[in-house]
């Protein structure tokens, strides 16, 4: 009998004053029972609108009927036929703006809580089961692919599973992209990750780090070498900053330095020798999710007093609401309608401050848009020494540089089939933050999975000829 209760099932949590002190994971996850409640709410609807919400096409109300009996089992193996990545995904995907906002419960209540429920599967099938995928028959056919981020793994998982002779070649000295280095352990455990990797390595796909490509080894050296088809998914790490005064001083960040000091190289854990101020008082310019991690970090490193500025108001701040809501449980302060102006110098070339301005929002524009202005006068000073630039990345030109035939658009990104994942250069497929920009993690997964499926087509009637 379906439980229609309006509200969902609550997630445990660590308590606010208690995590922001600590790396551990913040939400707690569902236990069985709770799990099973949830999934009572699914009305198993007919024309299953939440799966048309999914950028990797989970067959989600059959996974959660399984779930709702209990099967775990059942639900783990729907769940991962179509998404390579669901101990990932069921942390960090947006879900309330995709699946959950196309989930009929949601016109009169919540939501059906459908990434928690992919959550618990994934964690339960890791701690009960954990059985390594079968490495499938070779089909003898090498295939290259570049980064080992979100659409990477996602790419390579499924050209393994064809058969293909998959490498994965990593510029970090560790497999993850931004998933190891972008997302906080209290968000997304490292050891998760590994597991993931783990998988894709038992189903013979290896992989290759400390390899930068475009400089290391470029990509008409993989033609050369063998590899019949590429898959450009080296992200989005180029930091993007103001240009204001004092933005070079000792103590100014980019969020992706900051973040990489933390989460990749552990300036977090003791024993580990990464040097990173550890702040009295933190700056964090921007209103994403990149921005909430780096503010959220900077707490738990033990900052007193940790700001976010953003020049518009909340409304308008792209970072999810759950992430916003856990920031401000923390101490998280934010300065919302403000924006710095200049870094200032302490005297000895580090930040002493940082003066800012207050903002306005202009009347609506044609697309709805409402435009910052600056409020003349408002200027103030902001005691913080340590700054971090959350303002948004743009792919590393390397790549681009050293490949001939691959057109970009003006920003940087890679151009391509939006229904294939083709670039120009025949042979070469491209998806995630290296052709959209900074973007989510299941969208890159999403495009991923479709270029690894063009990438077969194209490799197979390749060899019929």
């Amino acid at each position: 009998m379906p439980n229609m209760s309006l509200k969902k099932v609550p997630m445990p949590e660590q308590e606010p004053n208690v995590r922001n002190h600590n790396f551990q994971e913040v939400s707690l996850g569902y236990t069985k029972e709770m799990a099973m409640e949830e999934a009572a709410r699914c009305l198993n609807c007919k024309h299953k609108p939440c799966v048309g919400g999914c950028p990797v096409n989970i067959r989600i109300p059959e996974f959660i009927a399984k779930v709702a009996e209990g099967d775990f089992q059942a639900a783990y193996d729907i769940i991962s036929d179509t998404n390579a990545l669901p101990s990932v995904s069921g942390r960090v995907c947006p879900q309330e703006s995709q699946c959950e906002a196309r989930c009929v419960r949601a016109i009169k209540g919540e939501p059906v809580a459908i990434g928690r429920l992919e959550r618990f599967v994934a964690d339960w099938y890791r701690e009960n089961v954990n059985a390594m995928p079968q490495k499938p028959q070779t089909n003898g056919i090498k295939v290259a692919v570049v980064g080992s981020g979100p659409a990477s793994l996602t790419c390579a998982s499924d050209l393994a599973k064809h058969g293909y002779e998959v490498t994965i070649f990593e510029a970090f000295h560790t497999a993850g992209g931004v998933l190891v280095y972008g997302i906080p352990e209290f968000r997304l455990p490292k050891a998760i990750v590994q597991n993931e990797v783990d998988k894709l390595t038992a189903l013979g796909v290896d992989l290759e780090t400390d390899m930068v490509i475009g400089k290391t080894f470029d990509i008409d050296e993989m033609f050369e070498e063998g590899y019949e088809a590429v898959f450009i998914g080296s992200g989005a790490g180029l930091p993007m900053f103001m240009g204001i005064e004092g933005e070079t001083l000792a103590g100014v960040y980019s969020a992706n330095e900051y973040l990489t000091r933390i989460n990749l190289m552990k300036a977090y854990r003791e024993g580990y020798d990464t040097p990173l101020k550890i702040s009295g008082s933190a700056a964090i310019i921007g209103g994403g999710n990149v921005a909430m991690d780096a503010a959220r970090c900077a707490k738990r490193m033990g900052a007193e007093h940790v700001y976010v500025l953003y020049r518009r108001d909340e409304e308008e701040m792209p970072a999810r609401k759950e992430e916003v809501h856990h920031a401000k449980e923390e101490g998280i302060e934010f300065m919302l309608l403000t924006n710095p102006v200049k870094v200032l110098d302490d005297g000895t070339g580090r930040v002493g401050g940082l003066e800012c301005v207050k903002m306005r929002l202009t009347a609506p524009d044609e697309s709805g848009r409402r435009a910052p202005k600056v409020v003349e006068g408002s200027n103030f000073t902001l005691e913080v020494d340590t700054v971090v630039m959350s303002l948004g990345t743009s792919p590393n030109p390397l790549i681009r540089s050293t490949t001939p035939g691959l057109e970009t658009n003006r920003k940087g990104c890679l151009q391509v089939d939006e229904e294939t994942m083709a670039t120009s250069r025949p042979g070469v497929y491209a998806g995630g933050d290296a052709v959209t920009g900074a973007a989510t993690v299941i969208l890159a997964m999403g495009a991923g999975k479709k270029a690894a499926e063009s990438m077969h087509q194209y490799l197979q009637e390749k060899h019929s000829k």
